[in-house]
């Protein structure tokens, strides 16, 4: 991964965009797009509007395949008397900085677990999440981790790699895309709810059928630092085997490293894929992280520059 892509990402992940907020992404994409596609192999149709709330969707030549990068973060929203309720699955540890905006200006304060009540009756507490900030913030305002990214020669640590480095991946893809879809949707972390009407549009216009998922997983005791993205066989959504078997052998065809994935939990685009009422094969593919929604999630370069160089020969080939 070259400086400017760094740079890139780095815009990417301080971008505040959590979960129902999207159009702040949206907004950036659109005018990253317009300022670069003309440098791009094929100029996109740019798919937008009223009927695609906050979405956007690339249409390259003729397409085959879509690629789906969702935009949304996790994040907190502030309930009363500075309650924070999850957006998403946030995994925020005490003293974790959130910053946001109301009414009456910036917002950065610090999370804090706090007992609410002890039973009586049973050795249990309830604990409650709070933000530890010098005023009452409006309730409904979203907070999201203050972005602290850092780099070395092996790695990138930062808030929201997932998905901003799925979201680089696809525009990554955009420059060399001759045929396809590029679809940056909503909602994923917390269930999902544009990819259905992105899945229908796609289908209905193109007759599209064939999925890729640009996302992060996490690494395990299968899969490993530096030895490539995942193709995920499965996880709380199962994919049709025939369509994952051909994206296997077309990554083994192309000599660049990666690893199988099969888990019993977590979910993507792809599960709301699988959800929908269209004939339409998807398969997980990306790069594998530490430090899953915190504020310092941890992705290796050698694994992201694979992600690349998977996506542009597999979606050459589909």
């Amino acid at each position: 991964m070259n400086s400017n892509d760094l740079e890139l990402l780095k815009q990417l992940c301080e971008v505040k965009a959590p979960s129902g907020e999207e159009l702040a992404m949206r907004d950036w994409l659109l005018d990253y797009i317009t300022a670069n596609l003309s440098s791009w192999k094929v100029q996109p149709k740019l798919v937008f509007g009223d009927d695609f709330q906050d979405c956007l969707i690339l249409i390259f030549g003729k397409p085959r395949t879509a690629v789906y990068a969702h935009m949304d973060s996790v994040g907190y929203t502030v309930g009363y008397g500075n309650e924070l309720i999850k957006i998403g699955g946030p995994k925020g540890e005490e003293g974790t900085i959130l910053v946001g905006e109301d009414s009456n200006g910036p917002i950065e304060g610090k999370l804090h677990y706090a007992v609410k009540t002890r039973s009586e009756d049973e050795d249990e507490q309830e604990i409650d999440t709070v933000l530890q900030f010098d005023r009452e913030v409006d309730r409904g305002t979203s907070l999201t981790y203050k972005v602290d990214f850092r780099s070395d020669d092996k790695k990138v640590t930062t808030a929201y790699l997932d998905n901003r480095l799925g979201v680089l991946n696809a525009l990554k893809l955009a420059e060399t895309l001759e045929n396809g879809a590029i679809c940056f949707s909503a909602w994923e972390e917390v269930g999902g709810g544009s990819v259905g009407y992105l899945a229908r549009y796609l289908y209905n216009e193109y007759g599209i059928k064939q999925a890729l998922i640009s996302d992060i997983s996490w690494l395990t005791e299968g899969v490993k630092a530096e030895k490539g993205p995942v193709i995920s066989m499965r996880d709380s959504g199962i994919p049709r085997k025939a369509y994952v078997n051909k994206i296997i052998e077309l990554a083994r065809d192309s000599n660049i490293p990666f690893q199988l994935e099969v888990e019993s939990s977590g979910g993507s685009d792809g599960n709301a894929l699988q959800k929908s009422p269209y004939p339409i094969d998807w398969c997980f593919v990306g790069a594998a992280e530490e430090n899953v929604h915190m504020p310092n999630e941890t992705a290796y370069l050698a694994d992201m520059d694979n992600m690349f160089g998977l996506y542009e020969y597999i979606m050459e080939r589909l």
